[in-house]
């Protein structure tokens, strides 16, 4: 393959995933594309479990948002693409109960976006990218792992706060009965 066809590759993966986790993360912030905006998303999140609501919808909506648009900029992909993915991660938890598929509420769209994410975290944006322009100052090897495990830690951090907020609410409602 030529590295023409591989570059246009990643440029095209790279714009198909970083474009999709730019419109979910402006339906969560902004209410665009008929999302329910910050307060809306923050209602739900606090329904979910995830306490308080607010912040974890802003982190929500900065991380797919934000990840996203550097993801397609080819822009510190590293970091982007464990931003992205972190933030899959919990959407993952939020629909695993549903089962796999996304027609049933499922988990496998969020989690074909957080793989992917992290494919990109992995194997860089390619030559067509910031990243490239600016020298690769924002892609180097180190940046890879230490922000897919940072990431991989503070989802987990996320989501135990997540799981100790459901048991408690759990409990409250079975105490009260």
């Amino acid at each position: 393959m030529s590295d023409s066809l591989k570059d246009a590759g990643q440029l095209l993966l790279r714009s198909g995933i970083g474009g999709v986790l730019v419109a979910h993360g402006c339906q969560k912030l902004f209410g665009w594309f008929g999302g329910h905006g910050l307060q809306g998303t923050a209602a739900a999140f606090e329904s979910m479990g995830f306490r308080p609501g607010r912040p974890s919808a802003l982190a929500a909506g900065l991380g797919e948002a934000g990840g996203g648009a550097l993801i397609a900029l080819g822009l510190g992909t590293p970091l982007a693409g464990a931003a992205a993915a972190g933030t899959m991660v919990a959407a993952t938890a939020v629909h695993l109960p549903a089962g796999f598929f996304a027609q049933t509420g499922g988990y496998e769209y969020a989690a074909l976006l957080g793989v992917s994410s992290a494919a990109l975290a992995l194997t860089g944006p390619g030559t067509w990218s910031l990243d490239r322009v600016f020298g690769y100052r924002l892609d180097e090897p180190w940046m890879t792992g230490s922000a897919l495990l940072l990431s991989v830690a503070a989802a987990t951090v996320v989501l135990q706060r997540r799981a100790n907020a459901l048991r408690a609410e759990r409990e409250k409602d079975g105490g009260e009965g």
